[in-house]
């Protein structure tokens, strides 16, 4: 249970890590709450990648799709078959729950104990939703993810959020048979982050009324059947069967708080660590991945931070 490195994080830098320590003849173990990367499994089911399947290789192991930009379930497979093929040391489903720093950093999961001269965190952001902070947020007809548009058939939909989640969810539900699409969106148009080949599409959509909008607007109460929206025009009471909110995830910086690490001051939060070696004012501790990023979630991607990895591990080196 003693380890050169511990890796907290099992998403594709997180694996990244492990083979680099494996490469460099170190002790590793990699510990993830959820599955093998968990923040790509709850992705919607039907979901396909900015990036080309080249950009999300890790490990020297080729990634082949059928098309050039690679599906979800396609992405699964790979990294499965990336951690088979280094044999990697994966302890999934086990939450860590504190890290003290003596001698070494000892580590505390919800199943077991564990000692570590060097931590790495690539824990991602997926698992903390922005909550919209209204009553009723808590009926079962909220959602925060998404995962396919068969359970909306034949239902009223409001879908919040104005980027790509929330666009692609409008017009999937929409073509699969909901009975209403209405789109809030506190913003004066949609983010220009959409995908330009999906943009034209929803605002055509919109246009001729087959998606409702509602711009510069806010959901401020939820019930059972119905939503209430403040709109530049006032108050409009919607009749409803489920709310989508697709409002963005954000990092867990109590984690990386009660570990000491500071966060700046900046509106994103930005974790402290020195981009030259990715370690934080914790002398031992190394961020990876999505996580450098704070709120600013779409600055760090799998392709641009694979070499996070071999960053780190020249500096433990």
């Amino acid at each position: 249970m003693n380890f050169d490195v511990c890796i907290i994080g099992a998403g594709p830098i997180g694996i990244c890590c492990a083979i680099e320590a494996k490469k460099n003849g170190l002790s590793y173990i990699i510990i993830d709450r959820g599955c093998l990367v968990n923040s790509l499994y709850n992705y919607p089911k039907n979901m396909t990648f900015f990036s080309t399947s080249d950009k999300l290789e890790i490990g020297e192991v080729p990634f082949i799709s059928h098309n050039s930009k690679p599906t979800k379930s396609e992405a699964l497979e790979y990294y499965r078959r990336v951690v088979s093929s280094w044999e990697l040391n994966v302890n999934l489903y086990e939450e860590v729950t504190d890290i003290i720093k003596e001698d070494k950093f000892e580590i505390k999961t919800s199943k077991s104990e564990y000692s570590a001269k060097k931590v790495i965190i690539s824990t991602g952001f997926y698992d903390i939703p922005y909550k919209l902070g209204v009553p009723g947020e808590e009926l079962p007809k909220v959602k925060h993810y998404y995962d396919e548009p068969h359970p909306y058939f034949g239902m009223r939909v409001a879908v919040v959020g104005a980027a790509n989640s929330a666009v692609d969810v409008a017009l999937e539900t929409y073509r699969k048979g909901a009975k209403e699409v209405t789109m809030i969106i506190r913003e004066p148009s949609l983010s220009d982050s959409v995908k330009y080949w999906v943009k034209p599409d929803v605002e055509n959509r919109i246009e001729e009324g087959s998606i409702k909008s509602y711009f510069n607007s806010n959901i401020t109460k939820i019930e059972y059947d119905k939503i209430y929206v403040s709109t530049p025009e006032g108050e409009k009471v919607l009749e409803n069967d489920f709310v989508l909110a697709m409002t963005g995830y954000q990092p867990d910086f109590s984690f990386l708080s009660k570990l000491g690490i500071e966060l700046g001051e900046d509106k994103y939060k930005t974790p402290v660590h020195n981009p030259e070696t990715m370690e934080t004012n914790i002398e031992g501790i190394y961020l990876a991945g999505v996580i450098c990023g704070g709120l600013k979630t779409n600055k760090w991607f799998i392709e641009n931070s694979r070499d996070h990895a071999s960053i780190i591990f020249s500096n433990i080196k």
